[in-house]
């Protein structure tokens, strides 16, 4: 394991996990002042208010939750491209094949190769295709290679018919797409690092 990054991976870690601790609590703070009158649409449909309340508060922790472990993932993976290859950078290039938006950024560039970095994506949006296939001709229009990792794939049936529709896309246009386990293994290879096992050797230290 490379001891620099897994320091710098665990201090980024330390840090997203005390604000994550933070919003949480002043979150739930501000809910003891919320309104509960809903609660009655609740027992109506057989949900009591302690439930109704837990739910509530999970539901707020959940939002919270997703986005700082988003942030988390991506950022770390980002610390491996980068402590590889000093010269990756983060880059917006012109959309030259439509008119909205103007721009699209690229999260790594690395010789050539556009790297898309997300921990997981459960769009079911249509409209999602279209902007990725407009992204994905615009990175080849300049140049590059797009290339999508995903470290989780969506467990929705119509969430994942879009990400196999993405692959597609991607393969076609002569780029490359990594999810799941290839996700993992394209960054261990790519960069010489195991971030998996940096993020489980970090997660057993929580208890």
């Amino acid at each position: 394991m490379n001891n620099e990054v897994f320091k710098e991976i665990k201090l980024l870690a330390d840090k997203y996990a005390a604000e994550l601790k933070k919003q949480v609590d002043l979150r739930i703070n501000e809910m003891e002042n919320d309104d509960n009158s809903h609660y009655l649409i609740y027992r109506v449909l057989g949900v009591s208010d302690q439930e109704g309340n837990m739910i509530d508060i999970y539901q707020n922790k959940g939002r919270f939750l997703y986005k700082y472990a988003g942030a988390f993932l991506e950022e770390a993976a980002l610390i491996c491209l980068k402590h590889k290859y000093p010269q990756a950078t983060k880059t917006k290039i012109p959309n030259t094949v439509g008119s909205r938006p103007k721009s699209f950024e690229i999260d790594c560039l690395v010789n050539g190769l556009a790297h898309e970095i997300k921990w997981r994506d459960a769009t079911t949006d249509g409209d999602h295709i279209t902007k990725e296939h407009t992204r994905v001709k615009a990175i080849r229009d300049k140049g590059f290679i797009p290339i999508r990792v995903m470290f989780y794939y969506p467990q929705r049936t119509q969430a994942k018919k879009i990400q196999e529709t993405l692959e597609t896309l991607y393969l076609g246009i002569g780029g490359q797409y990594y999810c799941g386990d290839k996700a993992w293994e394209y960054i261990k290879e790519f960069t010489e690092i195991d971030l998996l096992e940096i993020l489980e050797s970090i997660a057993r230290t929580r208890g």
